[in-house]
């Protein structure tokens, strides 16, 4: 393999795209179920490829609760679920929410409001608190990036973003453009233009990691482009990086909140996988306790049923009335409002905030008992119920243990656990919220069997 392509298939792994490689074909040869063999090659005809999509994994037939099944009836308990199952999948509060709403009012056109649509904006805004008092919605995360960054430049008069390298905010032309992951710009030509990237707070690895493992210093980072770079209009980042879980300090990020201020530039927390509850507050940055300017959410609003996402700032930003930054067909969908508004009442009536705090005492124990038996893993980092789990071949030069990452999900999901993988190497870990005390035990048991049995067959002492 030339040293272009190895640097190729080493950045698609960043979101973790292992779907090309002989373990993969492996695990696609191993199924012996003639309708799932049959759902896969019909896939593979009628959709067009693209990178992290084809080959798929498997195919699906339904999902409850925590659990995913798929065509041959083999459930596995979904650690994945690309972050829309803050309340696992088909919840009945969301269900019945969306059927009476379907009954009275399926959809609303532009220019017309509904009950609905004001009742989950209202609800929106206690939640989140402090400032953020004004609200827009969309159909999509992504979609939600590109109208933060529009108000933003609206609000400052400068175009030019800083973010981060490895973000992801989303697949769309401008949030790839602010992306920092080279596999979503592989062959796009030119992009929006006046982007400069920063390196991430990486406490484990990264370009200016830290012997103490401090992070202040990258806030600092941020500064220092600002003030070399001028006409910044905003900082775009998630509080805590979801795909390959890193966790900053509260100081990095009240550091950065301080910068944003003296500089006039506006703070976007994009926490579209981490808000409705997943790291033990509503919203991400309220672990912090920061506030953005502008937050971006989706995923898990819509229950893990509809897509549904929203941006909200504060009453100073409003100020665009002579501009379009969202004007979505389904701007404010009843069945996405619903759906949300369920989701936050099952969140409150079933005190899941406190819960998920209990449950990531439980998961940082468990995980870092498992560091001290196995050296295979090099580092453990995580909160509520995010976290990542880093392999390496030596922990002493972090090479990332990419084989035997993959030999992990596989044996996982031969026992009935599924994850993503992501970098390669860091394998996120990341339930719905209502999962029970003696499912996270059966699960992460199922996972220290897998590292305990690929140790084994990887000779790691």
């Amino acid at each position: 393999m030339s040293h272009e392509t190895n640097m190729r298939a080493s950045h698609f792994r960043s979101e973790g795209d292992i779907n090309t490689t002989a373990a993969r074909e492996q695990w696609n040869d191993q199924h012996s179920h003639q309708h799932t063999k049959a759902l896969l090659e019909r896939d593979s005809n009628v959709f067009l490829h693209q990178a992290m999509s084809t080959p798929c994994l498997n195919a699906l037939d339904s999902a409850e609760g925590i659990f995913i099944q798929d065509a041959s009836g083999k459930r596995y308990m979904d650690f994945h679920g690309n972050n829309v199952h803050q309340l696992g999948h088909g919840h009945p509060e969301v269900l019945n929410a969306i059927r009476q709403q379907l009954a009275v009012l399926p959809f609303a056109p532009r220019r017309f409001t509904h009950q609905t649509a004001i009742e989950c904006a209202e609800k929106l805004t206690q939640i989140c608190g402090g400032d953020l008092t004004r609200v827009l919605f969309a159909p999509g995360g992504t979609s939600v990036v590109g109208m933060a960054l529009k108000l933003a430049r609206h609000v400052t008069n400068n175009v030019k973003v800083v973010s981060l390298w490895d973000a992801f905010h989303g697949a769309s032309l401008d949030a790839i453009s602010v992306g920092g992951e080279a596999c979503f710009r592989e062959g796009m030509g030119a992009l929006m233009p006046g982007v400069e990237r920063i390196p991430p707070a990486v406490s484990y690895r990264g370009a200016f990691a830290s012997v103490d493992g401090s992070d202040v210093h990258y806030a600092d980072y941020l500064e220092y482009v600002i003030e070399k770079e001028g006409g910044i209009g905003a900082f775009i980042a998630e509080a805590v990086r979801n795909t390959d879980v890193q966790v900053p300090s509260k100081a990095y990020w009240k550091r950065i909140r301080q910068i944003c201020d003296k500089h006039n530039v506006l703070l976007i927390i994009d926490d579209i996988p981490n808000g409705m509850g997943r790291t033990g507050e509503w919203f991400t940055h309220q672990a912090y306790d920061i506030e953005p300017d502008i937050l971006c959410i989706g995923k898990g609003l819509g229950g893990g049923v509809v897509p549904m996402a929203a941006m909200l700032t504060k009453e100073q930003y409003n100020t665009a009335a002579q501009v379009s930054l969202g004007h979505y067909t389904h701007e404010k969908s009843p069945i996405g409002c619903a759906a949300a508004l369920a989701t936050i009442k099952v969140i409150e009536q079933e005190n899941l905030l406190n819960k998920v705090r209990q449950d990531s005492l439980f998961m940082q124990q468990q995980l870092n008992r498992m560091k001290a038996l196995y050296p295979m893993i090099g580092d453990i980092r995580g909160i509520g119920l995010l976290w990542g789990v880093e392999l390496v071949c030596d922990p002493i030069s972090k090479q990332r243990a990419f084989d035997e990452a993959e030999a992990v999900l596989y044996q996982c999901l031969n026992n009935g656990l599924s994850f993503k993988i992501s970098q390669g190497n860091v394998i996120q870990l990341s339930p719905p919220l209502i999962i029970s005390k003696q499912q996270l035990i059966e699960a992460l048991h199922i996972f220290e069997s897998a590292i305990k049995h690929v140790s084994k067959d990887f000779n790691y002492v």
